[in-house]
């Protein structure tokens, strides 16, 4: 090897050696600033089908749950959603911004006689008003007597109805992207969640997973939300994420797809906050901070 050559070898080693030391020793706050939020809580594998209730089965089986809601089974995978936040009879959950109520009337019939609903949604713009109809018709069915109607709008201080502490579960499926990109009062929402929910209640959310970093500003546009911004978003409510699940999860999508157009195809994220004990002890019945 000629002089010429062993100089430039040495030149490339230790531009490597520099390359790599800048990366190593990026300073811990700035690694930590660009870790996901929700890498602390592993994502748990879909449930097997032998592990999930008779309750949960039967109701989704119900022959007389209508043809458009069975239709939309395979893509939302209501099963897995159920059996993920643990939904059984006897408990009292609240369904905000319900829609048409397809998962008002799934809790229903899996609470069953002993339990309650709170099925929720706000004023409903002019062109919602199929959503509005197909609400209202549904809430007449015998198998949702157990349903209370809540016709209130996200910013209601008495938004839920339900004594402070005293539910199970909230839930809100493929809506809160739309409260964010409404620009509707969901501080309001969060802190009448925590304040109605049980010490060690589940808050769970579902939505259509935006790329990382894209914040809230494809909400209105392909209909998505970035996931670690709503779980900071949550979390700025009292709440600590203490569960997700891959259940929902769909890797040929590259987040960039808008949602209507992929109706059961889009990757979405399934995440459960929790109220934790020690926060409820010093909250319950009074909103968080105060």
């Amino acid at each position: 090897m000629t002089m010429r050559m062993r100089i430039g070898a040495c030149r490339l080693v230790l531009s490597t050696m520099v390359a790599f030391a800048a990366v190593a020793w990026i300073s811990p706050p700035a690694r930590a600033q660009n870790a996901p939020v929700a890498a602390s809580v592993a994502e748990s594998a879909p449930i097997p089908a032998a592990q999930i209730s008779k309750e949960i089965t039967d109701a989704i089986k119900s022959p007389d749950r209508p043809a458009a809601d069975k239709a939309l089974d395979a893509g939302r995978r209501p099963d897995q959603i159920m059996a993920f936040y643990g939904i059984k009879p006897g408990m009292k959950i609240a369904d905000i911004f319900a829609g048409g109520g397809y998962m008002t009337e799934l809790y229903a019939r899996i609470v069953g006689s002993t339990g309650t609903v709170y099925s929720q949604n706000g004023p409903f713009p002019v062109q919602f008003k199929k959503s509005e109809d197909i609400w209202n018709e549904r809430l007449k069915e015998p198998a949702l007597k157990n349903v209370v109607k809540v016709s209130k709008p996200f910013d209601a201080p008495d938004l839920l109805p339900a004594p402070p502490g005293s539910l199970d579960a909230v839930i809100i499926h493929l809506n809160y992207h739309d409260m964010v990109g409404f620009k509707l009062n969901r501080e309001n929402v969060n802190a009448a969640v925590f304040k109605a929910l049980k010490p060690g209640g589940i808050y769970g959310i579902v939505d259509h997973s935006a790329q990382p970093g894209a914040k809230d500003t494809v909400t209105t546009t392909l209909h998505r939300i970035d996931e670690n911004f709503l779980i900071k978003d949550v979390e700025k409510a009292g709440f600590r994420l203490s569960g997700a699940s891959s259940a929902l999860r769909h890797p040929e999508d590259d987040r960039t797809w808008i949602v209507f157009k992929h109706r059961g195809q889009t990757d979405r994220f399934m995440l459960k906050f929790s109220k934790a004990a020690a926060i409820a002890a010093g909250a319950n019945g009074s909103e968080p901070g105060q």
